[in-house]
């Protein structure tokens, strides 16, 4: 066993697992985790909470209840996910205290067929907010054209967010431009500034995925030696977006105003290619004041073999541009490749949570009381 979990907290690097269920809470695992592996946070999606539901028997005890309540499916969904999310958050209740807010977060999203609907959005933030009621929550808002809007106005409710599903630096500029903005209105609004946090969830291994297939199909030598470059370029050039944003005059009317910065946080980190080494978007993505959130199994390759090199990120802005720009040489729109990859992660999400629904409901109908 290495000590790169420690070093890479040492690092600024804020260690969060990419996943949740009953069993990680009731088993005393997420505590373990804690307490022996530096974890700090906890994202979900839809994606993470239909696979927790449909297996094994732990939500059986819930699910009969709301079964008995003859809840529709929807309702059951939140009460559920709701309801693991809460007990994570107070599990992580303690790290939160002693970073001062910063970390002991738990994220839930908002219900992804909302994502083109920005007052739909706003809404069912606030319910989760609500409904959750823990301080160290993050409602996760995807960050569509409809979502931007949403996340100023929930920033602006002084409700802490996850802006998740970014893919491009554009939209990445536009959404730290949206946290600003919520910002300014908790201001006017009278907030505490210093209770709001927020993170921006932008993607790495995606990318990759979708321009290595790209590449893949065009064969030739000089395509096949950009392989594996896009993700990590990507995420680099979008930290050095950070830097400049987070440094502006703007932003430092903000701060001394008690606001706190978002930070970026490196979502997609396992690596899909095996032909890749398998902490890749960890040791590459080390700077200061970020979040890397991990599946279990990039989590354990990091404690095993990660080799944290220190800061990973700043000095390497000119190279990065350099591998996306010769992705373009080639043929490879960015421009396209991220508009792809975002329409796909809504669906994706979307087709998540109906597969969710549709589980949910089968295990209602499964165990509805008989009649008499």
């Amino acid at each position: 066993m290495t000590d790169a979990l420690k070093r890479l907290t040492d690092e600024g690097v804020a260690i969060w697992l990419d996943d949740l269920s009953r069993k990680r809470i009731t088993s005393g695992n997420l505590a373990e985790l804690i307490d022996q592996q530096h974890v700090v946070g906890v994202t979900t999606n839809p994606t993470i909470f239909q696979k927790a539901i449909s297996q094994g028997d732990g939500y059986d005890r819930q699910l009969s209840d709301l079964a008995s309540r003859k809840v529709t499916v929807d309702e059951a969904i939140r009460m559920i996910t709701t309801a693991d999310v809460r007990d994570a958050a107070d599990i992580l209740r303690p790290v939160f205290d002693a970073t001062g807010g910063q970390d002991g977060r738990v994220s839930i999203e908002v219900d992804p067929r909302l994502a083109h609907n920005t007052r739909a959005t706003v809404a069912e933030a606030r319910q989760l907010a609500w409904l959750v009621d823990r301080p160290n929550t993050l409602i996760k808002i995807p960050a569509t054209e409809a979502g931007l809007p949403a996340i100023a106005e929930t920033i602006g409710n002084g409700i802490s967010v996850n802006v998740t599903l970014i893919f491009s630096l554009e939209r990445y500029r536009a959404v730290m431009d949206a946290y600003l903005t919520g910002l300014e209105k908790a201001k006017e609004r009278g907030l505490d500034l210093s209770k709001i946090r927020s993170v921006a969830s932008f993607f790495v291994s995606r990318v990759d995925t979708e321009i290595d297939r790209r590449i893949d199909e065009m064969g030739t030598d000089e395509a096949k030696a950009l392989r594996g470059k896009a993700g990590v370029a990507n995420a680099r050039l979008a930290y050095q977006a950070y830097e400049e944003v987070f440094s502006s005059d703007r932003w430092n009317a903000l701060e001394k105003a008690g606001a706190n910065k978002q930070r970026p946080l490196w979502a997609s980190t396992g690596v899909k290619d095996k032909a890749y080494k398998d902490t890749m978007y960890v040791e590459e993505l080390v700077a200061p004041n970020t979040v890397n959130t991990m599946p279990e199994a990039t989590l354990e390759a990091t404690e095993d073999h990660g080799e944290i090199r220190g800061d990973a990120v700043r000095g390497t802005y000119e190279q990065a541009r350099a591998d996306l720009d010769a992705l373009e040489k080639i043929g490879i729109s960015y421009d396209d490749v991220v508009q792809v990859l975002e329409d796909e992660g809504v669906e994706k999400f979307a087709a998540s949570w109906n597969d969710l629904l549709k589980s949910t409901e089968a295990e209602l109908e499964r165990l509805a009381p008989t009649e008499g």
